[in-house]
C-alpha cells in the first residue's frame, strides 16, 4: 500500500506539471490533430491542375481544339502562352510552369497525315508530376476534325515528349536535392530554437544580464556559427548524392551557395523564434517537430505541390522549406541562376528579417 501511495504521488506530481506545461499539453493536442489534417485532407497522389504553357506557332484553330482537349482531362491547368519555345523553357527552369505544348506551324496538315503534331516539353524533376503529365500522348486526337471536308487520318496523330533535367525518371533524382531542404529545417530549427532556452536553464543569462548586449546582437551571435554547419550539410548531402546516387548537379556552386544560405538564414531565425516562445529544451523539441512534419508533408518533398488542395498550397506557402525546395532543385537540376528566382528570394528575405526583429522583441534579459 505504500508503494501504491508513493508511486500516486509521483503520478500526481507529473499531472500538475503537465497541466502547468501548457505548451507540453498543446503538442499533445496539435500534433495528432494537425498530422491527421495533413494526412487525410492535404495530401493527394492523384496529381491535377499541373500548370503548364502553350506556344502557339500555327496560328490555327487546331490549336485551341486540341488545348480544350487537353483541359478537359483536368491534368493540367494553361496559365500562360509563350511566343517560342525558348521563352517556354526559360519558364520551366524559373519553375513557373511544369510543361509546355508546342504546336509547329504545320500542324492541320500534321494531324490530316497523321503525324506528331507537337512536342511536350515536361519538368522531368519530379517523377510523379512527369508521371502525369505523359499521359497527354495518349490523348485520342484523331478524333478532332480540323475543317468541312477534311479526311481523317489514317494514323493516330501523336505527342512528342521530351523530358529535361532527368529522362530517366529516377526518384533520387528529385529526392536528394529536397533532402537538403528537409535536413537543414531539422537541425538548423533544433540547434537554435535550444539555444536562448539552454542560456536560461544554465544559468548563463545571469552573465548576460550584466553586459551591454542588446537583443538583436545577440539573436545574430546565435545565428552566425550554425551557418557554417549548414553549409557543411548541403556539401555533403549534394556530394553524396552526386557521387553515390549520380545526382546531377547543373548549377553553379555560387547559386546553390546562395540559395542554401538564405534559407539557413530563415530556418535558424525561426528556431530563435521558438526558443523566446519555449520554457525548456523539451518545449523547444516539441515545436520544432510541430513545424518539422507539415515541412516534410507540404513542402513538396513527399508529395506534388500541385496535388494539394489550394488551402493547403496556402498554408505551404508559410513554411521556408516550400521556397527553399522549389530553389535548390531549380539551381542544383536545371541550373537556374538565383536572380530568376525572385519570389522565393524575396520572401525568404523578408522571413528572416522579420523573425529577427520580432525574436529580438520578444527576448527579455531578465531571469523572470
Amino acid at each position: 500500500m505504500k508503494s501504491l501511495r508513493r508511486i500516486y504521488a509521483i503520478f500526481s506530481k507529473e499531472l500538475k506539471q503537465l497541466r502547468r506545461d501548457r505548451v507540453t499539453f498543446a503538442m499533445i493536442v496539435m500534433i495528432p490533430l494537425i498530422q491527421l489534417l495533413l494526412f487525410g485532407y492535404a495530401i493527394n497522389t492523384d496529381v491535377r491542375n499541373i500548370p503548364i504553357g502553350v506556344v502557339d506557332l500555327s496560328g490555327s484553330s487546331a490549336t485551341r481544339l486540341i488545348t480544350e482537349v487537353v483541359k478537359v482531362t483536368q491534368v493540367v491547368n494553361v496559365v500562360a502562352h509563350y511566343d517560342t519555345p525558348k521563352e517556354a523553357e526559360a519558364a520551366i527552369v524559373r519553375g513557373d510552369i511544369r510543361a509546355a505544348l508546342i504546336f509547329p506551324e504545320d500542324l492541320t496538315q500534321r494531324i490530316t497525315q497523321g503525324d506528331v503534331v507537337g512536342q511536350i516539353v515536361v519538368d522531368g524533376s519530379d517523377a510523379v508530376v512527369s508521371g502525369a503529365l505523359l499521359q497527354l500522348r495518349n490523348m485520342p486526337l484523331d478524333e478532332i476534325i480540323i475543317e468541312p471536308g477534311l479526311n481523317r487520318a489514317q494514323n493516330k496523330p501523336t505527342f512528342e515528349v521530351a523530358l529535361f533535367f532527368n529522362p530517366e525518371r529516377r526518384s533520387a533524382v528529385n529526392i536528394v536535392p529536397g533532402l537538403v531542404g528537409i535536413i537543414l529545417t531539422m537541425t538548423m530549427i533544433l540547434f537554435t530554437s535550444a539555444a536562448i532556452v539552454r542560456e536560461r536553464e544554465r544559468g548563463n543569462l545571469e552573465l548576460l544580464i550584466t553586459t551591454p548586449i542588446h537583443s538583436i546582437e545577440l539573436m545574430i551571435g546565435k545565428i552566425i556559427p550554425y551557418i557554417a554547419v549548414g553549409l557543411i550539410q548541403v556539401f555533403i548531402i549534394l556530394g553524396l548524392g552526386h557521387i553515390v546516387f549520380h545526382v546531377p548537379i547543373n548549377g553553379t556552386l555560387l547559386n546553390i551557395f546562395l540559395v542554401s544560405i538564405i534559407f539557413i538564414a530563415a530556418s535558424l531565425t525561426l528556431g530563435l523564434f521558438i526558443s523566446t516562445i519555449a520554457k525548456t529544451q523539451l518545449q523547444a523539441m516539441q515545436m520544432t517537430i510541430f513545424i518539422l512534419l507539415p515541412s516534410i508533408l507540404l513542402s513538396g518533398f513527399m508529395f506534388p505541390y500541385e496535388a494539394m488542395p489550394q488551402l493547403a498550397q496556402h498554408i505551404s506557402e508559410v513554411l521556408p522549406a516550400t521556397h527553399f525546395m522549389r530553389m535548390i532543385r531549380a539551381v542544383v537540376l536545371k541550373g537556374a541562376e538565383t536572380s530568376s528566382l525572385n519570389y522565393d528570394t524575396l520572401w525568404l528575405l523578408i522571413f528572416t528579417v522579420s523573425g529577427l526583429i520580432v525574436s529580438s522583441l520578444r527576448f527579455n534579459k531578465r531571469l523572470d
